[in-house]
C-alpha cells in the first residue's frame, strides 16, 4: 500500500507509539489523517509539536471504549475523509495488579476498549470503503503470546485479539485486510499509567524498545500490507517453537474453513 496521498485514521495518537507514528508520517506527502484521542489537551499539543508538512490532520477526541464514540469517530470520517485507505487502531491501556477483586464495570473497561474497539473499528472499515480497498492494523502485544503475572486482564485481551485474527485470516474474502502488530514492552509511560497509585511503580517486561522502533515497523506493515508484525528481532526468534507448533495446524484450520465455506453456501441456498 502506498502511504502518500492517502487517507487514515490514528487512535491512541497523543501518546507513545501512537505519536511517535505520527511523527514517521510527517516524512511521507499530502496525508490526511484523522487523529482521535481521549485527551484532548494531549492531542492538541501533538498536533502542534508536529513538524511543517503538507499534511491535513483531524483531529477527534472521544472515549473509544464507546461504541457511539466509534460510530461518531467513522461519521466523521466518512465527511471529511470519504473513504480510508488505513486504519491504525491503537487506542489501549493496562492493568498492573493482581486479580483478586469483584468488578464487573472495571474487568470491562479494558476489554471494550483494547479487544471490542478495534474489532468494531475493523467491521466499520469494511462498511466505510465497500469494495475500495483498505488495510486495517491492530496493535496487540508480546503478551499475546507469553502471558506475565500482573498483566493478566492485559493479556488475556491482547490474546483474545490473536485468537480472532488466527481464525479471521480463513474468513475473510474482501478488499479489506488486517494486521496485527506485537511490541514487546515499549518505552512510553504506558507501564507507568498501568498502576493506579501514581507513586508506584510496576514491574517493565525485559527486554524493551523505544515507539520509535514499533512506528518503523508500524510503517514496514502498512506498507507491505503484513498480517502479522513483529517489531523485535529477539521475540521473533524466541517463539519460533511456537510459531512452529501454529504452523503444524494450519492445515487443521483450513480444514474447518472449507467447512465454513460449506455450511454458508448451504445456508445461502436455502434463502
Amino acid at each position: 500500500m502506498k502511504i502518500n496521498n492517502s487517507h487514515s485514521i490514528i487512535t491512541g495518537a497523543a501518546s507513545g507509539i501512537g505519536r511517535a507514528f505520527l511523527y514517521e508520517l510527517c516524512s511521507y506527502k499530502n496525508l490526511t489523517i484523522l487523529v482521535a484521542d481521549i485527551d484532548e489537551t494531549s492531542l492538541q499539543a501533538t498536533l502542534r509539536a508536529l513538524p511543517e508538512n503538507s499534511h491535513r490532520w483531524v483531529p477527534f477526541t472521544g472515549d473509544l471504549s464507546q461504541k457511539e464514540q466509534i460510530d461518531a469517530l467513522f461519521e466523521k470520517a466518512k465527511n471529511e475523509l470519504g473513504t480510508v485507505d488505513f486504519m491504525v487502531a491503537n487506542a489501549g491501556f493496562a492493568y498492573y495488579e493482581s486479580f483478586k477483586y469483584e468488578d464487573w464495570g472495571r474487568m470491562q473497561k479494558i476489554f471494550d476498549l483494547n479487544v471490542l474497539s478495534p474489532l468494531y473499528s475493523l467491521q466499520k472499515m469494511k462498511t466505510l470503503n465497500g469494495p475500495k480497498p483498505h488495510y486495517t492494523l491492530i496493535t496487540s502485544s508480546a503478551m499475546a503470546k507469553l502471558a506475565i503475572p500482573g498483566y493478566a486482564l492485559y493479556g488475556a485481551g491482547k490474546a483474545a485479539l490473536d485468537r480472532f485474527l488466527d481464525a479471521y485470516r480463513f474468513e475473510s474474502h474482501d478488499s479489506g485486510k488486517v494486521g496485527m502488530i506485537y511490541p514487546i514492552a515499549t518505552r512510553t509511560n504506558f507501564f507507568q499509567e498501568a498502576v493506579a497509585d501514581s507513586a508506584q511503580k510496576p514491574v517493565v517486561p525485559w527486554p524493551s524498545q523505544t515507539p520509535e522502533q514499533v512506528a518503523k515497523a508500524m510503517i514496514q506493515g502498512i506498507v507491505h500490507e503484513k498480517r502479522h508484525i513483529y517489531p523485535s528481532l529477539f521475540h521473533q526468534v524466541t517463539r519460533f517453537p511456537q510459531q512452529l507448533y501454529e504452523w503444524l495446524l494450519y492445515p487443521y484450520q483450513a480444514f474447518y474453513a472449507r467447512e465454513l465455506k460449506k455450511w454458508e453456501s448451504r445456508f445461502q441456498n436455502r434463502r
